[in-house]
């Protein structure tokens, strides 16, 4: 079978990385996987013209409306993955929750990465509760062997005091869902009296005017960077030898940086959103905050009781290893495709 699959493909993003690994997993069935940014394409005609011109048997998605509305002038059988904005956010646009519910019709099987994620999906379109498959997301890090924060943090431009910085790591592409500012404010205030905490931004500039709002932001922060994308390898080196891995988003399906941290043994400090509640369980294999002020008391208590950061550590670790096995979701999506035979 000849596979088109359709996802967004920006530096550094988790559906990138999700979209690449199951490509890999189809190809070891034996198929051929074309994988394609969905920012090549401007309408749906375009994919229905490459569909026919490179004669792909099916296609699959990431992301039900960004991806889904390139397939609405295609007839070819076609699979789904839930992302996390189309449930959390796309839903509440009238024309976005139309083309969804188009492509949901249409589609062969659709896969949501928590009973969560599924349970909402059937209450906004009940027909398709018997096509959806819950498969969480498989974890696979491959670190570079050696990453020096002092000499990266220099070759970025930056200078800092402390002989020994704890590193607050907040991985992700600048645009609002991430909420990158979130906790500027309430960090910048903590470095004022403990110089020696760093909240660093590391991601592309997926949304260009917001970008530059974060970029202005920060001009007046203490001891909060923004950095560009690394290759993969050099950002989980980053994340490995970082102090805590940050996550601030306003929603998420299932946040690929959250359980790369998990398996990289790295704590975890994450939004209360449910997105999160899905894989980190407050004060076992990692923490939760409401609001910013409670972020920094959270750290704080991270840092002084290194018997909390310790167990953290080793549950999450267990958990990724049980829940999150790639072998598991390889054989999951090898089954499903061959349902778009």
């Amino acid at each position: 079978m000849k596979l088109l699959f359709l996802a967004s493909l920006s530096p550094c993003s988790g559906n990138r990385t999700t979209a690449r690994r199951i490509c890999e997993y189809i190809e070891c069935s034996g198929h051929l996987c074309m994988l394609r940014d969905i920012g090549d394409f401007k309408s749906s005609s375009q994919v229905a013209d490459l569909i026919s011109e490179k004669k792909f048997d099916a296609v699959l998605i990431i992301h039900l409306y960004k991806a889904g509305r390139l397939l609405l002038d295609s007839s070819v059988p076609y699979g789904a993955i839930f992302g996390g904005t189309d449930i959390n956010e796309d839903v509440k646009d009238a024309k976005k929750h139309e083309v969804m519910g188009t492509i949901l019709q249409r589609a062969r099987f659709l896969v949501a990465f928590t009973d969560q994620l599924k349970k909402t999906a059937e209450q906004h379109w009940p027909f398709a509760g018997s096509k959806i498959h819950v498969q969480s997301q498989g974890v696979v890090t491959k670190p570079c062997a050696k990453f020096n924060w002092g000499e990266f943090l220099q070759n970025s431009g930056i200078q800092f005091k402390s002989i020994d910085p704890y590193i607050f790591l907040l991985v992700c592409g600048l645009r609002q869902v991430k909420d990158p500012l979130y906790l500027v404010d309430a960090f910048s205030a903590w470095h004022k009296v403990e110089p020696c905490v760093y909240l660093v931004i590391i991601g592309p500039e997926i949304d260009p005017v917001f970008a530059q709002q974060v970029k202005a932001k920060l001009k007046s922060a203490h001891g909060v960077y923004l950095v560009s994308e690394k290759p993969q390898e050099e950002l989980h080196a980053a994340m490995r030898d970082s102090f805590a891995v940050v996550n601030s988003s306003v929603s998420e399906g299932m946040s690929s940086t959250i359980l790369e941290a998990m398996d990289l043994k790295v704590p975890v400090l994450a939004r209360n959103i449910p997105g999160n509640r899905a894989i980190v369980k407050h004060e076992h294999t990692g923490l939760l905050y409401f609001h910013p002020q409670e972020f920094v008391e959270l750290s704080k208590r991270l840092i002084s009781d290194t018997g909390l950061k310790e167990s953290i550590v080793t549950k999450a670790k267990e958990y990724v290893e049980k829940h999150h096995s790639k072998n598991s979701e390889k054989e999951t999506y090898q089954k499903l495709t061959a349902n778009l035979l």
